[in-house]
């Protein structure tokens, strides 16, 4: 009987260990998301932010410049879009 309860006790300690070193690195993963991994999400995610804005600032100018310069020249513009019209048409066959 006594040699079993030095087993129970040894396996008891081991686990007792074990269950620390597990609560441990839980955290120390923890303190590593919240010190590390998150800021760089959240920077990673405001340049992709940037980035789309600037995209969509552009795209809003060029189509602002490309409307006016078909106003302000409608015959150009009409005979352009015919010869594109017409260029794609041919590749198309």
């Amino acid at each position: 009987m006594g040699f079993s309860k030095k087993v129970s006790d040894k396996v008891s300690d081991v686990t007792d260990s074990t269950q620390d070193q597990i609560q441990s690195l839980r955290d120390q993963v923890e303190q590593l998301l919240s010190e590390r991994v998150t800021p760089a999400i959240a920077d990673v995610a405001g340049r992709a932010e940037t980035a789309v804005n600037n995209a969509r600032t552009m795209t809003t100018n060029q189509v602002e410049t490309v409307s006016a310069q078909v106003r302000s020249q409608p015959i150009i513009a009409i005979g352009i879009a015919t010869a594109v019209g017409y260029l794609l048409g041919r590749i198309a066959r």
